[in-house]
């Protein structure tokens, strides 16, 4: 391996049963993961095995479907708290990386910022905010509110919030803080030492044109859904300008899109897998569940005709363009695209052989239109132990990616900079 070589950055997106909606049915799926704490430390002990940067746990405080019946039919119908989760995987790994999702809508700064270094300090630096500010009515309703706010709003609220803990993070501790802003008033330090790595890693994962200016200014890692590698291209180039503008350097981001690997021994073998779990998707959860996420109710209109025109929505609308897109672009009527979107959730799914998965990779690496990739297996723990025993040895032998862990900390997993204390 050349030394100084750029490497590969790569997470485990865990996900109750798996990725795939219907994972859950699947013969050697786990269907009570989602409650099963051996569950996760088995899928962590495995990703640190291989040597990934980091696990990723997200979050959505509420159900992902209004109608009940149609969530019990999905891979993730219950769920553990993220941190909560974390914390507890902390205690059984020494070096990957911990990332959890918590909501700017409906969280205080104070306390997340606390929660957050809480889990920094018991993992010795390991610790990631994943920040959103949450497009589910559904989880809006067990907050008291009728409905979403408007993006912009949620946007602003997002921006004064990561400013807040970017303040209880990076300050020295021994003076108060006395923010007093639009949407919230802080006044104390936190009352935690230091981070072993100057600040958890700030995450987002919007992508809208306001997602994009606040990843800009605030985020160290960038989840992102592309499914064409012009499309990764573009949002690679856009994001990396914007970072440029904000007086920050290009590498000070890394940008990590979504992959749906299924893998096999020959290219045959993988598709047959993947035939498989499409078989188990029944229409009308997934027609119900791409209703969900494109905030419009599809049932109306006919299965096999084409998706109509949508109206605009307060959503996931940079995700939702991307879905619309795809149909569009495929000629794809309802019922297929729902079936696609139920394998992995709108982002890129690539099947094959070891070789043919490290080569699409390596191509959106090498082509600048990655930094490395959030791996969302379509079921555990298969599909995370294909990965790591076979396309992660092939990416290693390929000098992408590490052979062993350099530092203890997230960031120094990632390359990124140590802030300094203000």
């Amino acid at each position: 391996m050349t030394a100084n070589r750029r490497q590969m950055k790569l997470g485990a997106f865990l996900w109750a049963t798996g990725h795939h909606i219907a994972a859950w049915r699947h013969p050697n799926a786990h269907v009570t993961a989602g409650i099963d704490i051996d569950h996760y430390i088995q899928l962590a002990r495995t990703a640190e095995a291989a040597k990934f940067d980091l696990i990723f746990c997200e979050d959505a405080a509420g159900l992902r479907e209004a109608n009940i019946a149609i969530a019990s039919q999905t891979s993730r119908s219950i769920g553990f708290e993220p941190i909560s989760l974390l914390a507890a995987l902390a205690a059984q790994t020494s070096h990957i990386g911990l990332v959890a999702t918590a909501s700017t809508s409906y969280n205080e700064p104070y306390g997340l910022a606390r929660a957050f270094s809480s889990l920094d300090q018991i993992s010795g630096g390991r610790s990631g905010w994943n920040l959103v500010t949450s497009a589910s009515h559904i989880e809006a309703a067990n907050f008291g509110s009728t409905g979403l706010r408007p993006h912009s709003d949620r946007y602003e609220r997002a921006r004064e919030f990561a400013t807040v803990v970017a303040g209880l993070w990076h300050g020295d501790g021994a003076n108060a803080l006395n923010h007093d802003g639009r949407n919230f008033s802080v006044r104390d330090p936190l009352d935690l030492p230091p981070s072993p790595q100057g600040a958890p890693v700030m995450v987002q994962a919007g992508a809208s044109d306001e997602g994009r200016d606040l990843a800009a200014r605030t985020a160290d890692v960038v989840f992102t859904a592309a499914q064409t590698f012009e499309e990764a291209k573009a949002f690679y180039d856009d994001l990396k300008a914007r970072l440029v503008a904000c007086g920050r350097e290009p590498d000070d981001i890394k940008i990590m899109p979504g992959v749906a690997p299924v893998v096999a021994a020959s290219e045959a073998e993988a598709r047959a897998k993947v035939d498989e779990l499409q078989e188990l998707i029944p229409d009308d959860v997934g027609v119900a569940l791409l209703s969900s996420y494109l905030s419009t109710d599809l049932s109306a209109y006919p299965v096999d005709g084409p998706l109509p025109e949508l109206p605009a929505t307060e959503g996931m609308q940079s995700r939702q363009a991307l879905v619309v897109e795809q149909s569009r672009r495929d000629n794809l009527s309802i019922r297929q695209l729902a079936r696609h979107f139920a394998g992995a959730r709108g982002h890129w799914r690539v099947v094959g052989t070891p070789a043919q998965i490290a080569d699409e990779l390596q191509a959106r690496f090498e082509g600048g239109a990655a930094d490395g990739f959030n791996v969302m297996p379509s079921y555990f723990p298969g599909e995370l132990d294909a990965f790591a025993t076979l396309v992660v040895p092939e990416l290693q032998r390929r000098g992408l990616f590490r052979q062993d862990y350099e530092g203890r900390t997230l960031r120094e997993h990632l390359g990124l900079k140590k802030p300094v204390r203000k």
